[in-house]
């Protein structure tokens, strides 16, 4: 009898005993999730994938004439379309990977309850398909600069764009770390995921997205420097637009908590998975 096993299945021990490597084990599933991901949102839908592009275009226009020309809401003297759209492309990353992080155990209690394999892979595979739909706005969006900028429209990128990727694997912690934590909880107390999109969206009104640093009053200012969004956002629009001001300390803020906040995620969610299916 052959006795030499491939996998061994251990229960978790300790807060520590967070066994990551099996994720790089796991790669295959976790891109066959990021497929199922991708390709489910709009299955049988008349726009298909168009509606990656349809839905930032529509919501950049309706923030235009809203935000823009009802409000006058000031834009450092950026494109109004260019600037909404910018806020846009950004917050619409870090909210899906929040929301739909934060639905893990919930929505897939059958599949876990079924089959061993590392929990992390879900959440870890929200965040790379919603990295496709990023990236194909974000594409949309430098289409849209170039086309103001040969406009002559004032748009003046900077070397900053460079720093792109560091924004946004500190939006992807951040999204992971908050997503996963009302997850866990979640499996206690149902009701904290009617929360989360209400949430968000209040949490929108927080970030800079429709609005710049600059116009808040300064005694109001630091409340809004304290939401680690706002230096992605506002180093996004300095980076591409031009716009603004570029702080790398509050960058660094940012980066800071979100490896707090990712690390006391993950370490929250470790412990609920071992228990998770006798509450949910």
């Amino acid at each position: 009898m052959n006795n030499d096993w491939t996998l061994i299945i251990r229960a978790q021990r300790h807060w520590f005993d967070l066994r990551l490597d099996e994720l790089w084990q796991y790669r295959d599933l976790v891109m066959l999730f990021v497929w199922r991901d991708f390709v489910s949102v709009y299955k049988q839908t008349i726009l298909g994938p168009l509606w990656y592009l349809v839905q930032p275009i529509l919501t950049t226009l309706t923030f235009t004439v809203i935000f823009g020309n009802i409000a006058r809401l000031p834009t450092d003297g950026s494109p109004q379309f260019l600037f909404y759209m910018s806020g846009t492309v950004i917050w619409s990353y870090f909210a899906d990977c929040l929301t739909k992080t934060s639905n893990t155990f919930v929505n897939n209690t059958n599949l876990f309850g079924k089959v061993y394999f590392p929990r992390l892979a879900v959440p870890v595979s929200i965040l790379i398909s919603n990295l496709v739909a990023f990236a194909i706005q974000l594409g949309l969006f430098i289409a849209f600069m170039i086309y103001f900028g040969v406009a002559g429209a004032a748009v003046h990128p900077t070397l900053w764009i460079a720093l792109t990727p560091i924004l946004v694997l500190t939006m992807a912690g951040l999204g992971l770390g908050f997503g996963i934590i009302v997850s866990s909880l979640t499996t206690r107390y149902r009701d904290l995921r009617f929360l989360v999109t209400f949430g968000v969206q209040l949490l929108m009104y927080a970030t800079p997205v429709i609005y710049p640093v600059s116009a808040i009053p300064d005694q109001f200012r630091w409340l809004i420097l304290a939401n680690p969004m706002t230096p992605i956002v506002e180093s996004f629009r300095f980076a591409f637009l031009g716009a603004g001001a570029f702080d790398a300390g509050a960058l660094l803020y940012s980066f800071g908590f979100m490896l707090v906040v990712l690390l006391f995620g993950v370490l929250l969610f470790n412990q609920v998975e071992r228990t998770f299916m006798d509450t949910v």
